[in-house]
């Protein structure tokens, strides 16, 4: 399920940032999001764990270990703390109730995911069994079909001795094996479960998540154990000490304990009373559990309820073989006595085998029951207390069933009642959490086009000027006291169009604009125009710089490099270019509304204009203003003497040879 990898992704960017989660992904291939209820492939998992440890540099047993804390708290923070909770009273019963749980969220979910690597239905969950040492240790056995996972359990089960029994615990792997099931080979795992010395109770508190009036009730504990007399504290300690890795006192352990029977004798303990002969008769019992099965150590069927009969009607049979008729679905052990009372603290799943059912039953799914395997060591037999396993009331009909079968007493007619209700609601979380997705795509989607679309506006209108009139206020003229303009033209560019295909005039002004443009990123100008082969930059405007008659001067010997790149579409050599400078104040502000454009006024801009038309082929013509500006910055400039300029009069104007600072790599912003 995507909660798997949704708590994955959680612990990379909570404990190293979204930076490390993007990479990671990007490297393992994988989506960004992940839909709780979605399922995907394990490969996904497997690749997000395998690219976390290259990426982190940690070895993998860590990742998974670290992975499996934050796991059990993703969980909790998830809704399932409670659920936990309940599991039992100390860390044995917890851990003996685990596949319990994974059974009750198969029927909530049509998968497991909790405390395992479990997705789709078809796969299966891994298996906990717990033994009990005499020393007070234990060892927890772990069997799955997913191999080198094991190193998440430790990590699961010590956040939860600490969290839920403020105990601290070792695991040690003691044994490591592959048995072959059904299935295939299945991973077995044996770790060494040991409590570690227990914390003094001010540190402990610190850690414990329990109520107030539990941490005082184990304080006030201790405080009896100073006051009571050596004896009576030893055989305290003792009383304590039988229970396999000891935890606080639960609450209704202190009921328990103050339970008082008879003439006020008070037990710590329940000792229960059994009634010398068992006061129910056969037909009562087969109808009052009608999904129960009696067999022997060969698998003899001695007694079944009257629905199982009904439904398998071979049972009615006495003394057939169990598996004759039904094959073990969970735990994944044969079909022998004795792989039956490995697991006798599981949950075993049985499903019918269609061969032996009748015809008319045939052509329907088959039917699994759940339940609880009991020895009855007196009479040498199994007990196998079941219920159908039923999810929804759609998979009763499908097996010709009625709420009637079951037995009133069976919370399974609640279960299929109320899971019916909580999938239709998963279906709306489902849809729900789908179009939050859709709406997030849609939206990181609108965001690029609007990036897309600013920097087309920016491209247009300078970014200050854009953005006061996308908010919709006027934007007024400015008047800056110096700046330097520069025009450029092709020379002959009348006589090139004149003899060539528009196609291919277009073509090559494309070609020497895409350098230009990326000549003034390179020199931060602002480029205000063209038209047709004239190309126009100020330097100043928008922005003030003291800078601006060097910029567009590199600017323009850039250009001329540039030009000598660009093919003359007739004869086939590089184009030549004009270019003029003059340097002056400007008025500038934009100009209409339906394609507004940000325009220089003033005579400057003329006489910039005059320079360029009375340039010469592949020269940077320069005013005397351009030139004073230029005069102590190394660039290297001769005087051409003064010429008659249209409008003007008579000017002294200048030639702009190169920068003797700056190399032809660096004009060009090359590398």
């Amino acid at each position: 399920y995507g909660f798997i990898n949704t708590c994955l992704k959680s612990l990379v960017v909570e404990k190293y940032g979204e930076e490390v989660w993007e990479k990671l992904r990007l490297q393992a291939g994988v989506q960004d999001t992940f839909l709780t209820f979605e399922v995907y492939k394990d490969e996904i998992t497997m690749q997000l764990v395998d690219k976390a440890c290259k990426v982190l540099g940690v070895p993998a047993d860590m990742v998974l270990r670290e992975f499996g804390e934050y796991f059990f708290e993703f969980c909790k923070r998830s809704g399932y703390d409670h659920m936990l909770r309940t599991l039992g009273g100390n860390l044995y019963e917890f851990i003996e109730n685990l596949d319990a749980l994974h059974s009750y969220l198969s029927l909530s979910y049509q998968a497991s995911f909790l405390f395992c690597f479990v997705f789709p239905q078809e796969m299966n969950a891994p298996s906990f069994r717990v033994e009990k040492n005499e020393d007070g240790s234990m060892h927890l056995h772990y069997y799955s079909d997913r191999r080198g996972l094991y190193h998440i359990v430790p990590g699961i089960i010590g956040a939860a001795a600490l969290d839920f029994f403020n105990i601290e615990i070792s695991m040690e792997i003691v044994n490591q094996t592959e048995e072959e099931e059904r299935t295939g080979k299945k991973e077995h795992i044996v770790f060494l479960v040991t409590q570690n010395p227990v914390l003094p109770y001010k540190e402990r508190k610190k850690y414990s998540s329990s109520p107030p009036y539990l941490a005082d009730s184990e304080k006030q504990s201790e405080t009896q154990l100073n006051n009571e007399d050596p004896e009576k504290a030893k055989n305290t300690i003792r009383d304590r000490g039988n229970l396999v890795c000891p935890v606080k006192k639960s609450h209704w352990k202190t009921i328990r304990g103050i339970i008082t029977l008879g003439r006020g004798k008070l037990l710590r303990g329940f000792d229960p009373v059994y009634p010398k002969s068992l006061w129910i008769d056969t037909k009562t019992f087969c109808n009052g559990l009608p999904f129960h099965m009696v067999f022997d150590k060969e698998l003899r069927v001695k007694q079944a309820g009257v629905s199982i009969q009904k439904i398998v009607p071979g049972l009615q049979t006495m003394g057939i073989c169990l598996d004759q008729y039904f094959s073990i679905v969970h735990p994944e052990v044969p079909f022998t006595i004795s792989s039956i009372q490995k697991f006798i603290n599981s949950q075993f799943v049985f499903q019918t085998r269609r061969e032996m059912m009748p015809e008319s039953w045939k052509q329907w799914p088959m039917l699994e029951l759940r339940g609880q395997m009991i020895w009855m060591e007196s009479l040498q037999c199994m007990l196998y207390l079941c219920s159908p396993l039923l999810r929804t009331l759609h998979e009763l009909e499908e097996r010709q069933m009625h709420i009637a079968d079951i037995a009133p007493h069976d919370v399974t007619r609640d279960l299929i009642l109320l899971n019916q209700q909580r999938l239709a609601e998963m279906e709306l979380s489902n849809q729900l959490e789908r179009k939050k997705e859709e709406l997030r795509i849609l939206s990181k989607h609108l965001e690029e086009e609007k990036k897309k679309t600013e920097a087309l506006l920016y491209a247009m209108l300078p970014q200050h000027v854009a953005n006061q009139l996308k908010e919709g206020k006027r934007v007024e003229a400015g008047e800056f006291k110096e700046c330097t303009i520069l025009f450029s033209d092709v020379v002959t560019f009348t006589n090139i169009c004149a003899q060539c295909e528009p196609i291919q005039i277009v073509l090559m002004l494309n070609t020497m604009y895409l350098q230009f443009d990326r000549l003034t990123t390179v020199h931060d100008v602002y480029k205000v125009e063209t038209i047709g082969d004239a190309y126009m930059v100020v330097g100043g405007v928008p922005v003030p710089v003291s800078t601006h008659a060097e910029r567009v001067a590199n600017f323009a010997l850039g250009m001329v490099i540039a030009a000598k790149g660009v093919e003359n579409p007739v004869s086939g050599n590089p184009i030549q270019i004009r270019v003029g400078i003059h340097t002056g104040p400007v008025l500038a502000g934009v100009v209409g509304e339906k394609m507004p454009r940000y325009c220089l006024f003033g005579d400057t801009v003329n006489i910039a204009s005059r320079m360029e038309s009375h340039g010469v082929p592949s020269k940077i013509h320069l005013s005397s203003s351009t030139y004073q500006c230029l005069k102590y910055k190394n660039f290297e400039m001769t005087e051409r003497g003064e010429i008659e300029v249209k409008g003007k009069g008579k000017m002294h104007t200048y030639f702009l040879i190169r920068n003797k600072a700056a190399t032809e790599n660096e004009i060009m912003g090359r590398p």
